[in-house]
């Protein structure tokens, strides 16, 4: 598969935020079911006076309730929409756009840029506070209610045995076709001044539900209900735990999308699209 821009057209990067929590997650779906990409889509078709769609390209496809403040997305133009409406494209789609949904930037894409295939990693944050009192009611739609006091060293131990590349089944949902094997670089709670935790998450990319799950076991562990040592025992089993909860998805923020240099752009995207496996000497390393 190429990722060369067809004649006559011009690849538009885009970078944008999102409220998740009336969204039925990023991809447009059939039906009425309201989604990020739908929106964006409908919104950029009006502004531009276009007679079709012009489908976007994301770097992380969120899925219902999530956050997003750096989501980063692509589409190809005609050329000669571009030129006529680059340079208000950013007020046109903040005043067509509903609230929850934002675009921050809106530039012409360098050579062999793939908002999703040159991403080299995804930066996610989970917060959720174990308050006896509860969350603020002011962000209650963006932080998960933990009702046990949680010891955040006991999750960062746990967190340590999860680093590096690894075959994530046993933490995501599976789909027919997809690799589970991931590069988790970091995994790491902190206690803010307000007593919320939250859990940095990095990776090149991540499976179904991999982050919550994730999140969901570390969590366990900080309650006291399991020892640091069992979430990468689950890892090493390869298979689905049913102790393992995915943890709601408000909680969830993607923050920041990380690309290459430009001239790195092209090789990333052939790196990308190799279906991975794990050496013989790794299997079932934990």
């Amino acid at each position: 598969m190429s990722d060369e821009v067809r004649a006559g057209q011009v690849r538009v990067r885009l970078d944008l935020a999102y409220d998740g929590s009336d969204f039925s997650g990023w991809a447009r779906q059939k039906g009425d079911r309201r989604t990020v990409q739908s929106e964006l889509e409908d919104a950029l078709q009006v502004v531009t006076r276009s007679a079709e769609r012009h489908e976007l390209t994301v770097a992380g496809r969120t899925d219902a309730g999530v956050h997003a403040r750096g989501q980063v997305a692509h589409v190809d133009l005609p050329e000669e929409v571009w030129a006529q409406h680059r340079e208000k494209l950013l007020r046109r789609l903040a005043g067509r756009l509903p609230h929850d949904v934002r675009v921050f930037r809106v530039a012409e894409a360098p050579a062999h840029f793939n908002a999703r295939f040159s991403a080299i990693w995804r930066r996610y944050v989970y917060r959720v506070t174990d308050h006896p009192g509860g969350v603020d009611p002011l962000r209650r739609s963006h932080v998960l209610w933990h009702n046990w006091p949680l010891d955040e060293t006991a999750m960062n131990e746990a967190a340590a045995g999860l680093l590096g590349e690894h075959d994530f089944a046993a933490y995501c949902k599976q789909r027919e076709g997809a690799t589970t094997i991931r590069t988790l670089r970091r995994l790491e709670w902190r206690r803010q001044p307000d007593g919320v935790l939250e859990a940095t998450v990095l990776a090149d990319a991540f499976c179904h539900n991999m982050v919550r799950s994730l999140v969901g076991a570390m969590l366990f562990v900080g309650d006291g209900h399991r020892p640091p040592s069992w979430p990468a025992q689950v890892l090493a089993a390869g298979v689905r735990d049913s102790a393992v909860h995915v943890v709601r998805p408000h909680g969830l923020t993607l923050e920041e999308v990380g690309y290459p240099a430009d001239e790195r752009l092209a090789d990333r995207n052939r790196e990308a699209r190799n279906r991975r496996t794990l050496p013989a000497s790794a299997a079932g390393c934990c």
